[in-house]
């Protein structure tokens, strides 16, 4: 019903930045919330940041707070994650979720979004 498809990552040097992108098809895009999530080496994947439908509401771990922002663009079915001040600590692969359509609440836990894309690694060198 939905097709993830993240662009972006890379290699960058700490207190860089990167502008990840995550394109949407299918008909639910703009009716569902959606989020950013990594997963580093070696740990388990965990939530970044999260967006209502509208792009009215915004939640973000506490570890990017202040250095991601993260928006949708629902006309051309695309969310993005600003990454500034980059830390080594940032890299992981980084991966694009959304809800089920018409899920509109931001919700940190991996299972309660339905589609996932396949991620796009960001190394964030010293």
């Amino acid at each position: 019903q939905v097709q993830l498809v993240e662009s972006g990552g890379g290699l960058v040097q700490a207190g860089g930045s990167l502008r990840l992108s995550c394109a949407a098809s299918g008909r639910t895009f703009s009716s569902s919330a959606m989020g950013w999530f990594r997963q580093a080496p070696g740990k388990e994947r965990e939530f970044v940041a999260a967006i209502t439908q509208s792009g009215s509401v915004t939640y973000y771990a506490d570890s990017v707070k202040g250095r991601f922002t993260i928006s949708r663009d629902n006309a051309k079915n695309t969310m993005y994650l600003q990454m500034n001040s980059l830390k080594p600590e940032d890299t992981a692969v980084y991966c694009c979720a959304h809800r089920s359509g018409g899920v509109n609440r931001i919700t940190v836990r991996l299972a309660t979004y339905d589609y996932w894309g396949q991620g796009t690694q960001v190394t964030v060198s010293s």
